[in-house]
């Protein structure tokens, strides 16, 4: 399983909230490319950057996204890997899955149109198979959408379903409710989930320490997106690294 640091943009730094609430947030650091480089340099193969502002239709943080992505496409070719960047928040259109990719996106994640709108998610993944992520965040088992501001009708189970027959390289599920409480991921959840999905699941929310961690592996997620525990020292970084190399 591959450990995944989360650079969450917001006002121009890199944050982390708690249970998704803008009036909640706990970590603040303005400089959010030397946050991805500090991540290469420990030796993180991937990171996840999301614009909190694109997703919630409060602005936008592009500049500082491809500030990220440009050099570091290149820069950080450590141990024979460079870093890759899978971006999201706020996406509706092709054109800016294009721009993200060229920019040196290696993925894309999609939210709230991927959701809602099946045709124009298939025309992405028919133009990009296998470099779009879909971001299934939930609460209490239903399908949230707009930067985890509405909750919809749709259960989580039917969604992953509906999405087994497409070429995505993964499906994120974040536990919104667990995300940034560091009291452990929802693995009855994923326990459920890994086993109905035939694309890999990521996972997201309420990591706490190496042992959240194992217990996910052993479920069969792909990929676990880790913020608020990086962030406030409760992980160790290099033990990570050590434990689940790339």
């Amino acid at each position: 399983m591959q450990v995944i640091p989360a650079i969450d943009l917001r006002d121009g730094a890199c944050v982390q909230l708690v249970g998704g609430s803008y009036a909640d947030e706990r970590v603040r650091i303005p400089n959010a490319p030397a946050v991805a480089d500090n991540w290469a340099r420990l030796g993180f193969g991937r990171i996840h950057l999301v614009d909190l502002d694109a997703a919630t239709g409060r602005g936008s943080n592009r500049d500082i996204v491809k500030a990220v992505l440009g050099p570091r496409a290149t820069k950080w070719v450590c141990r024979e890997k460079c870093l890759r960047v899978q971006c999201g928040g706020g996406v509706r259109d092709l054109d800016t899955i294009a721009e993200l990719l060229a920019a040196g996106a290696s993925q894309v994640v999609l939210g709230t149109r991927a959701i809602e709108d099946r045709a124009w998610l298939e025309d992405a993944v028919l133009l990009y198979p296998n470099r779009i992520i879909v971001a299934a965040d939930t609460r209490g088992r239903q399908v949230v959408t707009r930067g985890w501001s509405e909750t919809g009708t749709q259960n989580i189970v039917d969604f992953i379903d509906e999405l087994n027959t497409l070429p995505l390289a993964a499906i994120l599920v974040t536990a919104v409710e667990k995300e940034g409480r560091m009291e452990g991921p929802d693995l009855t959840l994923m326990q459920e989930l890994v086993p109905q999905s035939s694309v890999p699941l990521q996972a997201s929310g309420g990591v706490h320490g190496v042992d959240d961690l194992r217990a996910l592996a052993d479920l069969g997620v792909s990929a676990t997106v880790v913020g608020m525990a990086l962030y406030t020292g409760a992980m160790n970084p290099e033990t990570i690294i050590e434990e689940f190399p790339e």
